[in-house]
């Protein structure tokens, strides 16, 4: 229990759990607020003769107080696993460059990959078209409320994409949506604080960001898996058939050399490589990827 002043009102908790909570990751640090904030709200609402200050000091009895609230989501975080489990990553002493193969991160990466161009097309459409028809709707008096919905859909996608990438890629993500309340705040203010809400324009940002780099990564995860194993394939398939049909008009010595046993050989070798060398660049775009992920759709 924390021997300083305890908070009085909701905010001042708030700002005292996100303290207590620093360098923890941002998404953990998210949903702690979202939690709190939800559950002092509601004890607010249940309890309407008693002012903010009287509620927050039955609650902090009950609910903990911000410092113990830290403690336990610190201590329920270190305990979950997640998608690719903390007990596991000690024992990667083998690092090399052939150890990839069994890294299920690589192929999780790789699967994201090939998602991202279909999901990226779905955000860039709905992106656009809901800013469109906001504009463009705007001096009706259906305007403001379709905006509002348009924002508050954004929001939703920006947390399913935040799912996905947590499950995909390993990088926590938040796992509850920050909640409403109506009741105090007036409809001008909801407005002004999305507005203002700098997650609101990065998420957009992020899922208009996705089609470029939804095309990038479809391209290099297609081009590279059907490469190498296009080319290992073929290299065997000669071996095994003494049927070489590779063709290089401009090297005929590299066409004759390809057509000898060594030759194919090596190209096969090459093949495998190049499956260890895109499985190397998956792992490296999750990881970036994710770091993106986390600046621009984490709301603190």
């Amino acid at each position: 229990m924390s021997t300083g002043r305890q908070p009085e009102t909701v905010r001042e908790y708030l700002d005292a759990l996100q303290i207590a909570l620093k360098g923890c990751p941002p998404a953990l640090i998210r949903d702690a607020l979202t939690d709190a904030e939800e559950h002092l709200r509601n004890e607010l609402i249940q309890h309407p003769a008693q002012n903010e200050r009287e509620v927050l000091m039955n609650v902090i009895d009950t609910y903990g107080s911000p410092e113990e609230v830290a403690e336990t989501y610190q201590t329920m975080e270190a305990a979950w696993s997640g998608p690719f489990p903390k007990a596991a990553e000690p024992r990667e002493d083998k690092r090399g460059f052939f150890s990839i193969v069994s890294d299920p991160r690589a192929y999780s990466a790789l699967v994201y990959m090939l998602l991202a161009l279909p999901t990226g097309i779905f955000y860039f459409v709905w992106t656009v078209t809901g800013l469109a028809l906001s504009v463009g709707l705007f001096v009706l008096i259906i305007g403001i409320p379709f905006a509002l919905l348009f924002i508050a859909s954004e929001r939703v996608i920006a947390h399913v994409e935040g799912r996905i990438v947590e499950t995909l890629l390993g990088v926590r993500m938040p796992r509850r949506l920050p909640p409403e309340y109506p009741q105090y705040r007036t409809l001008l203010s909801r407005i002004g604080d999305a507005l203002i809400d700098v997650r609101t324009w990065s998420s957009m940002f992020y899922l208009l960001l996705m089609l470029p780099l939804g095309i990038i990564y479809f391209v290099i995860a297609v081009v590279g898996v059907t490469l190498s194993l296009g080319v290992t394939a073929m290299s065997l398939f000669a071996l095994l058939t003494n049927e070489s049909h590779i063709q290089i008009d401009a090297a005929p010595v590299m066409e004759h050399i390809l057509h000898t046993a060594p030759g194919l050989i090596v190209l096969a070798v090459i093949g495998v490589l190049l499956f260890f060398v895109v499985l190397h660049l998956a792992k490296l775009i999750g990881y970036l990827h994710g770091k993106l992920a986390e600046v621009l759709l984490v709301r603190l």
